[in-house]
C-alpha cells in the first residue's frame, strides 16, 4: 500500500492557522467600526443634537429672552422624546448686542464644541469653526434636505406654502453679535411689536434671496407674528446641544 499522502490535509491545517492568526490582529475598533457602519454607539446612528423648531411661541420674536429661548428648545426636544445627549443642554442660536454694561453674547459661544447631527444621523457641522465656514465657507450640512425639525421633518422653504425659512438669530455671518444702534435682537428676543425694531434672520434653505446665508441673510420687517410672516418667516429657531 503506498504512503498515504498528507500534504493537502497539512497545508489546509497552515492555512486555517494563518487565517486565525490575521483575525486576531486586526483591531477592535475596526471590526465595531464594520458593525454599526461607524455611526452611533450600538449600531445606531448618534443621538440628535441639532434641530430647527417645529413652531415658534406664537407670540413674533418674543421668547422671554435667551433663557425662553433655550427653554423652547429643551421643551420641543422632550416632546419629541430626544434624550439630551451625553449629559449636553439645549440652547437657541442666538445672539445679543453689549448693553448697560452688560458684554455682548455670541451665538457661536452659546452652543458649544461640537460635533452636531440631526435627526437623521447627518452630520451638520463637526466643529465652531466648521459650523461658520472659518476655514472654508459653507463647509457646514445646514440645508432644507439636513436642516431637520426635532422630529426630523423638513422645514418649509422658498416656494413652500407657507415658506417658514427665516430662522431668528440674532446674529452676523459669523455667529457674532451685531454692533450698532439698530435693533436687530427685537429687544433681546423680548418684543412682539412692529415699529421698535426688528430680528437678523438666516435663511436653513440658502434660497429666496441675494444673501442667502444660513444665519445671516436679513433683518425682518418687524417683530411680529404677522411681519414675520410676511417676510417668510414663523419666529423659528435654530437649536444646539451644547458640550
Amino acid at each position: 500500500m503506498p504512503p498515504m499522502r498528507r500534504t493537502p490535509l497539512l497545508a489546509a491545517l497552515a492555512a486555517a492557522t494563518l487565517l486565525s492568526t490575521l483575525a486576531a490582529l486586526i483591531p477592535e475598533t475596526l471590526l465595531a467600526q464594520r458593525g454599526r457602519g461607524g455611526r452611533g454607539r450600538g449600531g445606531g446612528p448618534p443621538p440628535t443634537s441639532f434641530f430647527i423648531t417645529s413652531a415658534g411661541t406664537g407670540d413674533g420674536a418674543n421668547y422671554g429672552g435667551l433663557a425662553g429661548a433655550d427653554a423652547h428648545c429643551a421643551q420641543l426636544a422632550e416632546a419629541a422624546g430626544l434624550p439630551t445627549p451625553d449629559g449636553r443642554s439645549w440652547r437657541a442660536y442666538l445672539s445679543l448686542p453689549a448693553t448697560d454694561g452688560r458684554p455682548a453674547v455670541n451665538a457661536r459661544d452659546r452652543i458649544g464644541a461640537g460635533p452636531w447631527h440631526n435627526a437623521s444621523g447627518d452630520q451638520i457641522a463637526a466643529t465652531v469653526a466648521d459650523l461658520h465656514g472659518d476655514i472654508r465657507r459653507d463647509s457646514n450640512q445646514i440645508t432644507k434636505l439636513r436642516a431637520l425639525d426635532e422630529r426630523g421633518n423638513q422645514v418649509n422653504g422658498f416656494g413652500d406654502t407657507p415658506n417658514t425659512h427665516d430662522i431668528l438669530t440674532g446674529s452676523d455671518s459669523h455667529g457674532r453679535a451685531i454692533a450698532g444702534a439698530r435693533d436687530t435682537t427685537c429687544s433681546g428676543y423680548t418684543s412682539h411689536a412692529d415699529g421698535e425694531g426688528s430680528v437678523m434672520v438666516g435663511h436653513h434653505d440658502r434660497l429666496g434671496a441675494e444673501n442667502t446665508s444660513w444665519n445671516s441673510s436679513h433683518a425682518s420687517s418687524g417683530c411680529s407674528q404677522a411681519s414675520l410672516a410676511a417676510s417668510g418667516g414663523a419666529g423659528l429657531l435654530y437649536c444646539f446641544a451644547a458640550n
